[in-house]
């Protein structure tokens, strides 16, 4: 049922206003880790970046060779944390994620299957936006991988550093996100800021850093209270007022290590009240770069909305 343009969606609303119930308000300017793009009441897609960058006269780039979801990877460093601990084929997928193409395979939990087929149903087809896939079909053709980055033009200041995936076989969006290093006040050093927009509002995960000894990276999202890593709701009135919500039994944890040959292999899994949910595998090879200092990315040569 559609509320009107303000208003969107009617499962929207009413998790919007879950969140404005149960959530605390913010000040973005006092709280900058809370901050990130916003998206539209009909959806977020693939263009999203583009359609953002149009509405606030950005400049967008797109796949630019060498671009990472971090410009630097050192910038993690911090208390408990050294980036230089992490084997450098990690950190150069990180740094150079544009190089990259990426394989990935889905294990959902069976009692929470049905979940996330009614989550997709509901919320994650129509939006485009957070798409996990339901099953290793839908992953058999390959998944697309882009880079875009948004920059103010006058400062030259990078506003959004994304990663835009869909799937070849289906065409749907899985994820739409922008990454960045923030430090909430509940962390003892930076984190890995994903900011995923959403109608009136966005999903934000933070995930603190750690180091194994033999020099793989693990992520997570694990907290006990508002301001720890974890998972976080906001929802942006008209009038600007934010409100956050931290959901502390939803966890993610994204263990990332070398493979050889120009491959690093990530295991990603999500859980909810302690159990898990859906674990996904990822296999992101290096794709040797052309003399013209582009990219071949093979799973691009077909358009992610002409479903393969």
């Amino acid at each position: 049922m559609w509320l009107g343009d303000r208003r969107g969606n009617l499962f929207d609303w009413l998790t919007q206003q879950w969140v404005w119930a149960t959530g605390r308000r913010v000040d973005l300017a006092a709280d900058p880790w809370l901050a990130g793009p916003v998206g539209q009441t009909r959806g977020v897609g693939l263009d999203y970046f583009d359609k953002w960058a149009a509405a606030e006269n950005l400049i967008v780039t797109r796949h630019p060779s060498g671009s990472g979801l971090l410009p630097s990877f050192a910038a993690l460093s911090g208390p408990g944390f050294d980036a230089s601990a992490v084997c450098p084929a990690v950190i150069d997928f990180y740094e150079r994620s544009a190089d990259f193409e990426i394989d990935v395979w889905s294990e959902w939990s069976g009692l929470f299957r049905p979940f996330g087929f009614l989550v997709a149903a509901l919320f994650s087809r129509r939006l485009e936006q957070l798409n996990l896939p339901l099953s290793s079909l839908d992953t058999s053709w390959g998944m697309t991988s882009e880079m875009v980055r948004v920059i103010e033009p006058s400062s030259r200041e990078v506003l959004a550093n994304a990663w835009v995936r869909a799937l070849v076989k289906t065409g749907r969006v899985t994820y739409v996100g922008s990454y960045s290093v923030a430090t909430p006040p509940g962390a003892a050093g930076p984190c890995v800021k994903t900011v995923f927009p959403l109608p009136n509002g966005n999903a934000i995960v933070i995930l603190r850093p750690q180091a194994l000894p033999d020099g793989s990276l693990v992520l997570e999202s694990a907290g006990r209270r508002f301001g720890d890593p974890g998972f976080y709701f906001t929802v942006h009135r008209p009038d600007g007022v934010v409100v956050a919500r931290y959901l502390r039994s939803f966890r993610e944890r994204i263990h990332v290590y070398p493979a050889g040959d120009g491959v690093v292999r990530a295991d990603h899994t999500m859980s909810l009240w302690g159990s898990r949910c859906i674990h996904l595998h990822y296999r992101l090879r290096r794709v040797d770069a052309r003399t013209d200092g582009t990219v071949d990315h093979p799973f691009q040569q077909t358009s992610p909305r002409s479903g393969g």
